[in-house]
């Protein structure tokens, strides 16, 4: 039974992981436009203004690729639900709903490869690690990526046309990666935009990732309450998944 699901989740990774990438490389330099459009934004307003923004932008740059997971994940399996009516086919086998999440998401993290690659070399210039501060990184955007894999399943078992995703995407976009802190410190927003930033989970995610970076100081504390946050917030977006995603036409 294990060996089967392995190879169910194998299947889907390569069908919609390394295939496209095989038969299209240029998906490699979408994964990489909006993290790096933000940077180079950063390293302008940094110049402008005599402050160094790039550890930001890198730290914000990792999170970002691991969230678009979630985006890419919801076009991709609206797609195939709506428009080839795989899913049905799937519902109609032994493949379970988790092993086909699973399959999906770690197909979406192919994508994302690349750009963390990129990303984590240029931690190396920008950050101060040590080894605890690269296990918390990347227990951190596991967290992300689970979080992120969770919301676009959901929303994609809701959606009817892959059109639909266009207007979800926008809307996470500017609830996930605009207003929250991700590519800068909190302390750049006014106070009382601060309640609004951390009602997302991805103001914990990127505080505690420049924490353990070294690029701003973080107590025990604080990186003790960001992790668990991430914990609550991954963990509650897999049980809304479990329960509410409609796996199956009604």
């Amino acid at each position: 039974m294990q060996e089967r699901k392995l190879s169910s989740i194998w299947s889907i990774v390569s069908m919609n992981g390394f295939l496209p990438l095989r038969r299209q490389p240029l998906f490699l330099i979408n994964t990489l436009t909006s993290p790096f459009s933000f940077l180079f934004f950063l390293a302008i307003v940094g110049a402008v203004s005599n402050h160094d923004f790039i550890p930001y932008g890198v730290a914000g740059g990792m999170v970002l690729t691991v969230l678009s997971i979630g985006t890419s994940l919801q076009s991709d399996m609206t797609h195939y639900k709506a428009d080839l009516k795989f899913q049905e086919m799937v519902v109609a086998s032994p493949v379970r709903a988790g092993t086909y999440v699973t399959g999906m998401a770690l197909s979406e993290l192919v994508f994302s490869l690349p750009g963390m690659t990129v990303f984590t070399v240029l931690s190396l210039f920008y950050a101060h690690y040590v080894f605890l501060g690269g296990l918390v990184v990347v227990a951190s955007l596991v967290l992300v990526w689970i979080f992120a894999s969770a919301l676009g399943f959901t929303l994609a078992t809701y959606l009817a046309d892959v059109r639909e995703t266009f207007m979800i995407s926008p809307i996470i976009s500017i609830f996930l990666t605009v207003v929250p802190p991700v590519y800068y410190p909190i302390t750049a927003l006014p106070r009382w935009l601060w309640p609004v930033a951390y009602l997302a989970p991805t103001t914990w995610a990127a505080d505690l990732v420049q924490g353990a970076m070294g690029i701003k100081p973080i107590t025990l504390i604080e990186g003790v309450t960001d992790g668990l946050v991430l914990v609550f917030a991954a963990a509650l977006l897999f049980v809304i998944a479990w329960k509410k995603a409609q796996w199956r036409e009604t």
